[in-house]
């Protein structure tokens, strides 16, 4: 396979579907995305993202930073382990080994670094598992970042915190990374930080936009027509912290 980054076109889907056994989660899909897109992907739970989300991923992995619904953490890590571990395909297994057990120093300052960007310093070599679901997910987010490529998908992101650090988190993904597909439940995030909107129901695109051309409103005609509800889960309680821009 080419290197992708040298062409205009990321991702590329022609008519695909999928099912598991006999359930169809993605129906006769077509999408294309472009170097330099930032793209959101809307649709009410069971739409079918998560599992685009991945089979997206599997087409370019080797230039993809993955942060899965969930986080994908190891619980019995520590913070500083489960965000190294976003390393690992770029230092050789030695020097991986050795990190896990005492950090080299430059991989600790840049995860101090990203640590104190996410609010996390003080949770650095706390062991995953004592963590709250909005610390969790910014361990995954800081994962991703640590894995330096230029192509972020995410699955629900910063589902899992208030809606000011959501914003920044956000905010922070989309700087560091030049391609981005994520998908959210917030559909306010969706039209102030990306520049297409994607919408899936019952496995299909039914919208694909660009998102100066939407509306909140626009969008509720997209959920209404199956039932679901017009916001999404209530906000996570403010967990205390600001992320830092310097």
């Amino acid at each position: 396979m080419t290197n992708a980054l040298s062409g205009a076109t990321l991702f590329r889907l022609a008519n695909q579907s999928l099912s598991y056994g006999r359930n169809r989660v993605l129906d006769d899909i077509s999408l294309e995305v472009r170097r330099g897109e930032k793209v959101a992907l809307l649709g009410p739970s069971g739409a079918g993202k998560s599992t685009l989300i991945n089979l997206l991923y599997g087409q370019q992995p080797g230039i993809s930073a993955l942060q899965p619904q969930g986080g994908g953490l190891v619980d019995l890590l520590s913070v500083y382990q489960n965000i190294f571990i976003g390393a690992l395909d770029r230092v050789g297994n030695l020097p991986a080994l050795w990190n896990l057990v005492r950090p080299l120093p430059s991989h600790r300052r840049a995860i101090e670094d990203i640590a104190r960007l996410l609010g996390l310093q003080d949770k650095l070599w706390q062991s995953v598992d004592r963590l709250s679901g909005g610390q969790r997910q910014r361990v995954a987010i800081g994962r991703a970042l640590y894995r330096r490529q230029p192509v972020f998908l995410g699955d629900e992101p910063v589902s899992s915190v208030d809606p000011l650090q959501a914003e920044a988190l956000l905010r922070q993904l989309l700087e560091r990374h030049e391609s981005a597909i994520v998908s959210l439940h917030n559909r306010q995030l969706a039209l102030n930080h990306f520049d297409r909107i994607v919408v899936l129901r019952d496995g299909r695109i039914c919208c694909d936009c660009p998102a100066s051309e939407l509306s909140d409103e626009a969008l509720d005609d997209f959920y209404q027509q199956d039932g679901s509800p017009l916001s999404g889960p209530p906000a996570p309680e403010n967990e205390g912290w600001v992320i830092r821009t310097s």
